[in-house]
């Protein structure tokens, strides 16, 4: 049995669209003329899925939250001792996001088959990252999925709560920085030519502040598409260029090296590492293979190549922190935390030390920025717009004097 999205139209013409459960396509569209509706478009779901993420190259997986929702329903279910099909059924008749619905239908139809649930959730790998069907393997040949899937939604969830944090830290700093733009922006394009259109007419020589912001002031109203065309143009070529390894390299390990900006990407890498590492050796996934998923969570290019060497360094028999030591990019008490698991045998309870840890840094580190950009963009924004008024205000002095 397989799950087919349907498209039919009622008997009032209106179209209809959702997911059911049938051997072949055929027995679809006749429960759907069961149904009085008319098919007319039945695709099997895991086609669709492959169809999706082939368009234009696009990766459409499941967002962070609608992961952690989904694997935390499941471990709550198998937990309760519900078969794993009545439990996929559950979790697809609590979600109404039809693409969501579709993918849960999808791998329970492969379970029902007869094959493990890994094997269903590597059916969509759009939508489970590798990590994700690695541990459910290891907890199936276990034995223990129920304890599995509960330390995969802790760690889904950890994520997803990782992931709020950085982009709610940055909502206010992009707001003010765009409201700051569009305010100057409509100054030197509208208010400054009336303003100064007045001074000019006198024939008096305008002060240098006030040329200067005339000239700005034009050369925005006059050749605002070309400013326009160079952010864009800036934007589409960078990035192009970063879509070459090598310039991407020199850009991320050119980040590592900026005071602030390298201990964040550090932290923020690291976290990922350890993090994934804890739950995929506590799962019982093979170390190497373990290494292997958890470099790949990495984004900066520096920082997975020193996991990829590390992973060969461990490979020939070295222990796990000094073999990530020996890049100099990972936090000496990530290390230290690693090796100290590593002799006292609790190397997952000390990975998620160092994981909780990184995160807690993290968080100080925004905090601290976020508490001198705020005040720092405001004041940069007011300095602006009091150039603005004070090269403005410039000329009506000096005629004041004249008068005077």
């Amino acid at each position: 049995m397989g799950a087919f999205e349907y498209t039919a139209v009622d008997t009032r013409g209106r179209e209809r669209k959702g997911v059911l459960e049938g051997d072949t396509a055929k027995q679809v569209r006749q429960l759907l003329r069961e149904k009085k509706l008319l098919p007319i478009e039945v695709s099997e779901v895991v086609k669709t899925e492959a169809r999706r993420s082939a368009q234009l190259g696009l990766r459409r997986g499941l967002g962070a939250a609608d992961l952690a929702l989904l694997t935390r329903q499941l471990a709550t279910l198998v937990q309760s001792g519900l078969p794993l099909e009545e439990a996929l059924l559950a979790i697809s008749e609590q979600h109404d996001k039809p693409r969501l619905k579709s993918i849960i239908l999808g791998v329970r139809a492969k379970v029902m088959e007869g094959h493990a649930l890994a094997d269903g959730l590597a059916e969509f790998p759009q939508a489970f990252p590798e990590i994700y069907q690695a541990t459910v393997a290891a907890g199936e040949q276990s034995g223990h999925l129920d304890a599995v899937l509960e330390r995969l939604a802790d760690y889904t969830e950890g994520r997803q709560v990782l992931r709020q944090k950085v982009s709610s830290a940055m909502i206010y700093p992009i707001v003010l920085t765009t409201l700051a733009i569009t305010i100057v922006s409509f100054l030197l394009a509208f208010v400054v030519p009336k303003v100064v259109s007045v001074f000019e007419n006198t024939g008096n020589l305008l002060p240098a502040p006030t040329r200067i912001l005339i000239s700005v002031s034009d050369f925005m109203r006059d050749y605002w598409w070309l400013l326009l065309a160079i952010v864009i143009g800036l934007i589409f070529g960078i990035r192009a260029l970063l879509r070459r390894e090598d310039a991407r390299r020199k850009y991320h390990r050119f980040l590592l090296r900026i005071p602030v900006v390298g201990r964040l990407v550090q932290g923020v890498n690291t976290a990922r590492f350890t993090r994934t590492l804890s739950i995929l050796a506590g799962s019982g996934v093979p170390v190497l293979e373990s290494f292997r998923i958890s470099g790949a969570v990495v984004s900066n290019i520096p920082m997975r190549e020193a996991v990829n060497e590390a992973a060969s360094r461990v490979r020939e028999g070295g222990a796990i922190g000094k073999s990530l030591s020996k890049s100099g990019l990972f936090p000496p008490m990530t290390l230290h935390l690693i090796s100290s698991g590593e002799t006292s045998g609790q190397l997952e309870t000390m990975l998620n030390r160092a994981a909780t840890n990184q995160e807690r840094e993290l968080d100080g580190i925004i905090s601290a920025l976020l508490a001198i950009l705020e005040p720092a963009l405001i004041v940069v924004m007011g300095l602006v717009v009091l150039a603005i008024v004070v090269s403005m205000l410039l000329p009506l002095f000096e005629l004041n004097q004249l008068v005077g």
